[in-house]
C-alpha cells in the first residue's frame, strides 16, 4: 500500500491524533531543541473501559485487540521522542484477555528497542475503569517530561447525577467526582491533526505524519504481536528503512576529572556536597566531600 501510494504520487498522511495533541507538541519539541538531553526511556500509556462500537471487539474485523486499537498511538508517541529516524530493531510484549469475553487482547505492555539504547514502553488496557487515561513520561540525560492528557488535568466536577449529561470521553458514570475537559477535540489531537493534514495538501508539502509512520508503526505492532505468542524479544521487520544506519549507543560517562568518572552530585541535608565516583583504573566506587566553593 506504501509502495502504491508513493508510485502514484498521491497525498498521504497518518491520521495519529494523539501524536498531535497540544501538550506532546511542545514536548516534542523541546525534546528536539535538546531541553531533555539524551533521550533514554519514554513510557506511554491508554488505557479505559473498551471501545464504542461492536466491530471493535471483532478480532477478525478490527485485526486484533488493545494492541492494534491503542499501542499504535503509544508507539507513535516514542518514536516522536526518541527520534524517528532511529530504527526500532526488537519488541517485548505481554497481552492476555484478562476480563472481557473476547477472542483478541483486553490488555498488553510492550517494551520496544531502539538502534541508540533507547528503550520505549506501551501499556494498554480495554479494562481500566474510571474514563480514559492518557499519559507519557519520558526521561531523557539532562531532564524529564510528565504529560496527562485527559484524566486528571485539572479540571474536576462534582455532581449529583441528576442532570443525566455527558461528562467526556469515555466516562463511565456521571455522578461523583468527574473530570471533564474543556475542548476534547483539541486535547485529543484532531485540530493540530487536520490542520497538519489540510494545510500540508494545499500547500503540497508533506505532513508531519505520513503514510511511512504508519507502515513503521504496524510493523512494531507485528512484532508484538508475535512476542505475546512466543514470550521472546521478536525483530522488527521492515522491508523499507529510511531512517539513520549503523548508529551506535551514546557514551554519556562524565568526566570528574582524570582518575574518575562522575555517577552522581548532590546536597546533603546538613548544607555540605559530595559526589560519588568511579575509578576509571580499577572500577572502584568512592564517595568524597566536594570542597566548598567547586562548581
Amino acid at each position: 500500500m506504501l509502495r502504491a501510494v508513493e508510485k502514484a504520487g498521491i497525498f498521504h498522511g497518518y491520521l495519529e491524533d494523539l501524536f498531535y495533541t497540544p501538550k506532546t507538541q511542545k514536548a516534542i519539541a523541546d525534546a528536539r531543541r535538546g531541553a531533555l538531553g539524551k533521550i533514554l526511556w519514554t513510557r506511554s500509556r491508554e488505557a479505559h473501559p473498551g471501545p464504542h462500537s461492536d466491530w471493535f471487539w471483532d478480532k477478525e474485523m478490527a485485526g486484533g485487540g488493545a494492541i492494534i486499537d491503542l499501542a499504535c498511538h503509544c508507539i507513535e508517541i516514542g518514536r516522536g521522542y526518541i527520534g524517528k529516524d532511529i530504527r526500532p530493531l526488537e519488541v517485548m510484549c505481554w497481552a492476555d484477555t484478562q476480563v472481557k469475553p473476547i477472542d483478541a487482547e483486553d490488555n498488553a505492555i510492550g517494551l520496544v528497542r531502539y538502534e541508540n539504547g533507547a528503550i520505549s514502553q506501551f501499556e494498554v488496557s480495554w479494562t481500566f475503569r474510571g474514563g480514559l487515561d492518557l499519559r507519557d513520561e519520558v526521561m531523557g540525560s539532562e531532564g524529564t517530561v510528565w504529560v496527562n492528557n485527559f484524566l486528571r488535568t485539572g479540571f474536576e466536577m462534582y455532581s449529583s447525577g441528576k442532570g443525566n449529561t455527558y461528562v467526556a470521553e469515555k466516562a463511565e458514570s456521571n455522578n461523583g467526582w468527574l473530570f471533564p475537559v474543556g475542548d476534547e477535540v483539541h486535547e485529543l489531537g484532531y485540530r493540530h491533526m487536520f490542520t497538519d493534514m489540510l494545510d500540508s495538501m494545499d500547500q503540497d508539502t508533506v505532513p508531519e505524519e505520513t503514510f511511512y509512520d504508519g507502515y513503521i508503526v504496524n510493523a512494531i505492532m507485528d512484532a508484538a504481536y508475535l512476542s505475546a505468542q512466543t514470550k521472546k524479544w521478536e525483530p522488527v521487520m521492515l522491508e523499507v528503512w529510511r531512517g539513520k544506519t549503523s548508529v551506535e549507543k551514546d557514551d554519556l560517562f562524565r568526566d570528574y576529572d582524570e582518575q574518575y568518572y562522575l555517577i552522581k552530585e548532590e546536597r546533603t541535608h546538613y548544607g555540605t556536597m559530595k559526589v560519588i565516583l568511579k575509578n576509571k583504573l580499577t572500577g572502584d566506587i568512592v564517595e568524597q566531600e566536594k570542597p566548598t566553593g567547586d562548581t
